[in-house]
């Protein structure tokens, strides 16, 4: 600062100045003498620092920041290069503050320094720099948006994180901001990239907050992939998707820029590309030091040139509607009550029953439920009353996690209902009351077919009515989808549903109700196949099962497991026959894999609590039959 800046800023003569810093102010008022050497303290004037010249070095380095705390890893890299090169650091912080920045400008001078790097307030700041100038002080500018600043490249690093997820399928990309100094460069990169693949560039998917249009967005999978600018903004987002019952990244993947300080962070586990302020702060260091001891040479400007890199992949995958493992289970949905009798009743004969309960069940919930316990997306199509036993069935539905959007409660009628009667050897006799489940229509099934996108089988029961069925297989046929039958209380299987059927599964007397009169139950089965239907497995109770195919004739042996309730077996073995074919196993091992599933559930009451899970059923395979599970696969 000169005297006669200081004269000004003071509102007094430049005589004035001099007199009161030389102690010559005997005439001047004490309120004078006291505003001119307050403004001198504070600029950290000095009556000779306007005619100093930088004959010598005084090997220090000055630092402005906006925040040091905000950039405090860029000050640990320049700290480092500063010591290595026998340099010492004056740090300084303005905040927003344009007045306390040029205060740190003249106090910096004041001390003679080499050098400074100076993260400006804003472009109105750059005024100031006619003074380093005029005293030969050699300035670097960092994080600001002029052409000769150096600035880390955020737009390089949005660019980098939309590469990333369009090259793992994404098209539906969302860019979630939180203001600050990166937002506009990284909103720019998203929208370059976006271009540049070709994909539309929509204002409508950059998003400033977590609000209820991007919630809305991603539950309706609308949004596959989310880009954020700032790693605590997307560590709140992680937990509002987690509200919303989704993973990460099955049904949303997410990248996050992230600060180094948080490296350290182990949850939530976030994929991130980390900002290498450490080497941006060192190498502006280097580069400035290197402009003190040689005068000829250029500082840098524009983009702070680095590798940018995906630290992980926690929360990146392939879009939701490439995963191909999600089924559709089309059938009944009943309160299941169970009667423990001594002896199954007939015909004359009366029982009595002193153990009873009550299960949400049905055969769509039964293998819905299976379906996910071991591992998969399920989604049900089907009835239930609008009674106080529905609420049971939807407390079923979110507790295994079963998508329950095309469950719909009709009113005016009773949620279905199975009486089961089960005698200790585990032999059961059940009777239906259809309620509900008779109201599914065909409109049921096509208002639901965005549940059919990407789908890997849908299984059908014949609980419902047939003309549901036959669109739903119809629907499934047309997108590729596998479809499986189980028929129960059918009689005959028109032969528009059984063409478009690609497993068919009854046991001995369905089979019979569906082909009386054709010969032996392998004739019965293989006539099936005469009518389009691709596998036919005949389950057969604790003698296992048969399966026929084109090109394929086989028994298989059932699992000796002590049976308890045999009413849930069926269920059990088509879960996880659909679960391993899915999981990529040829029809050999799945069927030899469900047999064990079948087996476990015989073993318990009622047939959701005996459903196994993944984990528990493998473990037990590897202790028998370990090469079972042998990744030898059909694809």
């Amino acid at each position: 600062m000169t005297i006669s800046e200081l004269a000004r800023m003071a509102g007094v003569s430049i005589s004035t100045v001099s007199k009161v810093m030389n102690n010559k102010d005997s005439s001047i008022s004490q309120s004078t003498r006291e505003r001119i050497l307050q403004l001198a303290k504070e600029y950290h004037y000095s009556p000779t620092s306007s005619v100093r010249t930088k004959a010598v070095r005084t090997l220090t380095i000055g630092v402005i920041f906006r925040s040091s705390q905000r950039m405090n890893l860029a000050l640990n890299g320049m700290i480092a290069s500063a010591q290595e090169k026998g340099y010492t650091i004056l740090i300084r912080e303005s905040g927003e503050d344009l007045g306390e920045e040029y205060k740190n400008i003249s106090a910096l001078m004041s001390y003679d320094v080499d050098g400074i790097l100076w993260e400006p307030v804003s472009e109105g700041s750059l005024g100031y720099a006619d003074e380093l100038e005029a005293k030969g002080i050699s300035y670097l500018l960092f994080n600001l948006g002029v052409e000769d600043a150096l600035n880390l490249d955020y737009k390089a690093m949005g660019y980098y994180a939309v590469q990333q997820l369009i090259s793992r399928g994404h098209q539906s990309i969302a860019c979630l901001l939180t203001e600050g100094t990166r937002t506009d460069a990284f909103a720019d990169g998203y929208r370059q990239c976006l271009f540049d693949n070709g994909l539309p560039r929509n204002e409508e998917m950059i998003f400033s907050s977590i609000n209820e249009n991007l919630m809305w967005k991603i539950s309706n999978h609308t949004i596959s992939a989310v880009i954020s600018s700032h790693f605590k903004t997307a560590t709140e987002l992680y937990d509002a998707v987690h509200e919303l019952y989704y993973n990460l990244p099955y049904d949303i993947s997410l990248i996050s820029l992230k600060d180094a300080g948080r490296s350290s962070i182990n949850y939530p586990k976030i994929s991130t590309i980390t900002i290498p302020y450490y080497e941006y702060g060192a190498y502006m260091c280097r580069e400035l030091i290197r402009s003190i001891e040689n005068p000829e040479a250029e500082l840098p400007s524009g983009s702070f040139s680095h590798d940018i890199v995906l630290d992980d992949l926690y929360t990146v995958g392939i879009p939701y509607n490439s995963h191909m493992k999600k089924t559709i289970v089309v059938g009944s949905i009943n309160i299941d009550n169970y009667l423990n009798v001594e002896e199954l009743p007939y015909s004359g004969k009366t029982v009595k029953s002193f153990i009873s309960s009550s299960y949400a069940g049905g055969k769509a919930l039964n293998t819905a439920v299976g379906i996910s316990k071991l591992g998969h997306q399920v989604s049900v199509i089907g009835n239930v009353g609008n009674d106080s036993e529905s609420d049971i069935i939807f407390s079923a539905l979110n507790a295994y996690h079963i998508n329950p959007s095309a469950v719909k409660r009709c009113q005016g009628q009773k949620t279905g209902q199975a009486h089961i009667f089960v005698q200790p050897d585990g032999e059961s006799m059940i009777t239906i009351m259809s309620g509900a489940n008779n109201a599914l229509t065909v409109s049921d099934v096509v208002r639901n077919q965005s549940l059919f996108d990407n789908a890997s089988f849908c299984i059908l029961q014949t609980e419902v009515p047939t003309d549901c069925l036959i669109e739903a297989a119809r629907i499934s046929r047309a997108r590729g989808i596998r479809t499986v039958l189980k028929p129960a209380t059918s009689g005959a299987l028109p032969e528009e549903l059984i063409k478009n059927i690609d497993i068919l599964i009854p046991n001995q007397n369905e089979l019979a109700d569906i082909c009386p009169g054709k010969g032996s139950m392998e004739e019965q089965a293989k006539s099936l196949l005469l009518m389009g239907a691709g596998t036919v497995i005949v389950t057969l109770g604790d003698q296992g099962c048969y399966m026929v195919s084109a090109d394929s004739e086989k028994y298989y042996p059932a699992q000796d497991f002590d049976a308890i309730d045999a009413s849930g077996a069926c269920d059990a073995f088509i879960s996880s026959l659909v679960s391993y074919l899915i999981y990529g196993y040829d029809m050999d091992k799945a069927i030899r894999i469900s047999h064990y599933a079948a087996g476990f559930s015989v073993t318990r009451q009622g047939v959701i609590p005996s459903l196994i899970d993944r984990n528990s059923l493998e473990s037990y395979i590897r202790q028998r039959e370990p090469e079972l599970l042998e990744k030898q696969r059909s694809e």
